[in-house]
């Protein structure tokens, strides 16, 4: 059978965890970079949203990169990165989600928001989710290395790529990670010195120079669209 298929772009942190889940799974793939600021013609035959990622596996063409990597997960179950007792998945699914709705919309719109009561207001809720994902999350449900024990999982892939961005928020809103977040900071450690993480990782400048843009609020692409919305 052929190949995976990723469309991809090294600056997307969604793109980012697809990257990775393959990279865990030890599937081949064939990368094809989109510049999403000039995207080619063609691509909106692959991506209904106009959005990276997108991959395509024989007769399958998925989006999406928290559905895509479930979709990898069962398609190649070697290494599992879901666990196998489904109160473990369950578990596994809600933490994913907060990533989704609560951690990374905040991510952006401290980056986003100009006026200084705003760019307060959010770094407040990012430190509040932080802390809440310190004490209920990592900190509670597991005694290992990674979000649910010994083993990495797509949990942690959902979180890792906007940790690697980190020094965006550094740079551009004088953020600083909480020191209450022991176990948080034990876990991005180990994630960033992962061999494959590091073979995809990018430098704390790459990303202040891609991201200015969402720093000064000119940031045009379907995503930033969608935060200023959320």
């Amino acid at each position: 059978m052929a190949k995976v298929e990723i469309y991809s772009a090294s600056v997307c942190p969604y793109a980012h965890r697809t990257r990775l889940a393959l990279l865990e799974k030890g599937v081949e793939f064939k990368l094809t970079e989109i510049d999403l600021q000039n995207k080619p013609e063609w691509f909106a035959d692959i991506s209904p949203y106009g959005k990276v990622p997108v991959i395509k596996y024989g007769s399958d063409r998925v989006w999406e990169s928290t559905i895509i990597n479930e979709y990898l997960d069962e398609v190649f179950p070697e290494p599992p990165l879901m666990p196998s007792e489904p109160g473990q998945r369950a578990i596994a699914r809600i933490w994913i989600d907060f990533a989704n709705v609560k951690f990374v919309p905040t991510f952006y719109k401290l980056l986003l928001n100009q006026e200084p009561e705003k760019q307060q207001e959010s770094a407040e809720m990012l430190r509040n989710h932080l802390l809440f994902m310190e004490n209920e999350g990592i900190g509670k449900i597991s005694s290992g290395s990674y979000w649910l024990g010994e083993s990495l999982t797509l949990v942690d892939i959902a979180f890792y790529p906007w940790f690697e961005r980190w020094s965006v928020l550094e740079h551009y809103r004088g953020f600083v990670f909480p020191a209450e977040c022991v176990r948080l900071q034990k876990w991005w450690d180990v994630m960033s010195d992962r061999d494959l993480v590091q073979s995809i990782k990018h430098t704390a400048d790459f990303y202040i120079e891609q991201y200015i843009q969402y720093a000064n609020n000119t940031a045009s692409g379907i995503t930033a669209q969608e935060m200023r919305q959320n």
